[in-house]
């Protein structure tokens, strides 16, 4: 079980992460909204931008303050 940091002292079980993408697509804009809806949305950006979101296998979605070039490097 590795732990990575996905910002501000928060961090993610790597081996639950399913992808990691860019927040400005349409298809993954309607995937936060429908997480939303379902309750299943945590906000690490700590009202920062939201830069990239990451989504568990457990269809949890996760979003973050750092871009997806600095998670997958982590990864």
């Amino acid at each position: 079980m590795g732990l990575i940091d996905v910002g501000y002292g928060n961090f993610v079980n790597a081996s639950r992460i399913v992808t990691v993408a860019s927040p400005e697509s349409l298809p993954v804009r309607r995937l936060i909204q429908d997480a939303k809806n379902a309750g299943r949305v945590i906000d690490v950006s700590c009202g920062k931008k939201t830069r990239s979101v990451i989504v568990t296998d457990s269809d949890h979605v996760i979003c973050s303050a750092l871009e997806p070039q600095e998670l997958a490097a982590l990864l």
